[in-house]
């Protein structure tokens, strides 16, 4: 059986006016279960030119309703360039700004999709760990 964690930490000597140290693990486990989550995609990069959504994963490729995590980044060093996150067509997440990453669950149920902001070379790495 697998065990596999993730952890943040924020820290900032002036975001909330005092110093901020946060810290958070957790063992990420199968839906209603303990049981760790025990398969991954792998670490992969797309480079794109283009303004077209892209289907990192594929809801038919997976199993719906689970506790599938997603991690993504955003490798542009340019400030402006920005990938738009969305679940299927119509929900969009958020965006990751040059250097931005996002660790966040997924529950196959529609495609996970991303944008890029631009049609220059711009570059999205991934991983799914999922049941």
């Amino acid at each position: 059986m697998a065990t596999t964690t993730a952890t943040i930490t924020l820290s900032s000597g002036d975001l909330t006016g005092d110093a901020l140290a946060l810290s958070q693990t957790a063992t990420l486990t199968k839906a209603g279960t303990l049981t760790g989550l025990s398969e991954t995609t792998g670490v992969g990069r797309k480079t794109t030119g283009a303004t077209a959504t892209i289907a990192l994963f594929e809801a038919a490729d997976y199993t719906d309703d689970k506790a599938h995590k997603v991690y993504i980044k955003n490798t542009s060093s340019t400030a402006t360039e920005y990938f738009s996150i969305a679940y299927g067509a119509t929900t969009t997440v958020g965006r990751l700004y040059a250097g931005d990453w996002a660790f966040m669950p997924w529950n196959g149920d529609s495609n996970f999709n991303v944008t890029p902001s631009v049609a220059t070379s711009m570059t999205v790495e991934y991983m799914l760990i999922f049941e």
